[in-house]
């Protein structure tokens, strides 16, 4: 028996496997009670949303946690297992939130042996229940992972009549980009909107430059070489990585580019400087281009 992946308690003595005091034991934790798995397995949200899986049948997995299963980075640290349940009424469980709702066939697809929602529904249902940019660092994972149009969500609303949360879709699908690298980029790039600043392009080619990486940035204004690279905790912690970007950031410059690196800081303390300092960059470009064409 896999004691990695999340088992049910009656499961584990069917199999002969650990008994019940090895595993209230410190070999083992228990995601939800009934359920267990070694603590050599990960405890993240994928482990927890198995683990839930296991506790009503015919349930399927739902939010953040089917957005986890799908590959999509864009939960909270937080979030609960979203579990999509039929009309019974089922206990609460902590670090569980059961959800009553009717699904479609095509909006049910199996992953690593678990139902889940599919990507599309589950962009569908995250972009109603959370705030906006919440809902669009949701949407933009998911239509990468799901390869589908942010459109797309208007039109799943089919039938329904007027579903909680439908004026959130309109907006966060104005507002989407699926090529978006990362959920901070996504949140840097709405900072930045909000701030007034031009909607940049998001990993923004840069031709005319040779180098042996796949030459583009992170959030760029590709007419007034001007860029944006968000540098999360690896980029300023990790040497190599720090002397790949000095390198990166070298043969940019060369090419007449002007990279401004956005930390952690910038983009949750500091919003609002930051988004001055682009757009003092965008005016002095375009002061320069100006001059140049006089």
């Amino acid at each position: 028996m896999d004691t990695t992946r999340p088992f049910r308690t009656r499961d584990a003595r069917q199999a002969g496997a650990p008994t019940r005091g090895r595993l209230a034991g410190p070999g083992f934790r228990s995601p939800f009670r009934g359920t267990h798995v070694a603590v050599a397995a990960p405890d993240d949200l994928v482990s927890r949303a198995h683990a839930a899986a296991l506790l009503v049948d015919d349930a399927v997995i739902g939010g953040y946690a089917a957005a986890a299963l799908h590959g999509a980075d864009c939960a909270p640290r937080d979030a609960p297992v979203d579990l999509v349940v039929g009309p019974r009424r089922h206990r609460p469980r902590p670090g569980l939130l059961l959800r009553q709702d009717l699904l479609r066939p095509d909006e049910i697809v199996v992953v690593d042996g678990v139902s889940v929602t599919s990507p599309l529904r589950t962009a569908y249902d995250l972009v109603r229940a959370v705030d906006f940019v919440e809902g669009v660092v949701a949407l933009d994972a998911l239509a990468a992972v799901g390869e589908f149009e942010p459109e797309a969500i208007l039109e799943h609303v089919g039938g329904r009549s007027r579903p909680r949360g439908h004026r959130r879709l309109a907006p966060a699908v104005e507002a989407a980009e699926p090529g978006s690298g990362s959920p901070p980029e996504t949140r840097l790039r709405l900072v930045l909107v909000e701030h007034g600043i031009p909607r940049p392009v998001v990993q923004c080619p840069v031709p005319g430059v040779r180098a042996a990486w796949v030459p583009h940035v992170d959030l760029g204004w590709p007419e007034l070489k001007v860029a944006v690279e968000y540098q999360g905790d690896l980029h300023r912690t990790d040497p190599e990585q720090w002397r790949r970007d000095q390198e990166r950031w070298a043969v940019l410059g060369a090419a007449g580019w002007l990279v401004i690196p956005a930390t952690w800081e910038d983009l949750y303390r500091r919003p609002a400087t930051f988004a001055a300092r682009v757009r003092e960059a965008l005016e002095v470009r375009t002061a320069e281009r100006a001059a140049r064409s006089a």
